[in-house]
């Protein structure tokens, strides 16, 4: 059983909702032998330095977030994918401590299968850039523009998929035209959507 790191009880003191089940959860992390870190200000579990859940109080519920997710077993089907982007997080989801307390069993196997995932090595494989499909309106700019094309090349990945998320988000093509005009400089002096 690993002990409770102090840098991380101011972390429980301030939370203003999820204290009882925050505390039960906490618990169950130790028992498994993670290491408890303050990372992104949340509660992290790692082991052997890498991250294998952190603890994520929400307005709707308490979270156990697994940054591998998408890599591990999910027989109970308890793991949900925290947004329509995300290739890697899963979230492991509770509404009161009585849920965490009749699902412990269960939550410790999938502990044990995220601490293998990342003991493994094991990567996930995330969607390039180049595998994304833009829509018409910004593929138009980009053959319009050699300008253009070279400054979207040069940006990295991360920042090529923001510009894939906000452009395809919109429904109408009107919307994606003026997101595609107004995005335009910001990509020509290699600036992502959100710098």
């Amino acid at each position: 059983m690993s002990q409770p790191n102090p840098v991380v009880d101011a972390f429980f003191s301030r939370a203003k909702q999820w204290h009882e089940e925050l505390a039960i959860l906490r618990g169950i992390m130790l028992c498994c032998d993670l290491a408890e870190e303050l990372k992104w200000g949340k509660p992290a579990y790692t082991a052997a330095g890498g991250n294998v859940v952190l603890l994520m109080p929400l307005k709707q519920t308490c979270a156990l977030l697994f940054p591998k997710g998408a890599l591990m077993k999910d027989p109970a089907g308890l793991l949900v994918q925290p947004g329509e982007n995300s290739q890697s997080a899963r979230q492991m989801r509770f509404t009161s401590a009585t849920e965490i307390v009749r699902q412990k069993t269960v939550l410790k196997r999938y502990l044990k299968d995220a601490i293998a995932v990342e003991q493994s090595g094991a990567k996930v494989a995330f969607k390039k850039s180049t595998d994304l499909v833009y829509p018409e309106e910004f593929t138009r700019a980009l053959d319009q523009s050699a300008r253009l094309r070279a400054a979207f090349g040069a940006l990295t990945p991360g920042r090529q998929r923001q510009y894939h998320i906000h452009f395809t988000g919109a429904k109408q093509a009107a919307t994606r035209a003026s997101r595609v005009e107004k995005a335009i400089p910001r990509i020509l002096v290699g600036m992502g959507l959100n710098d």
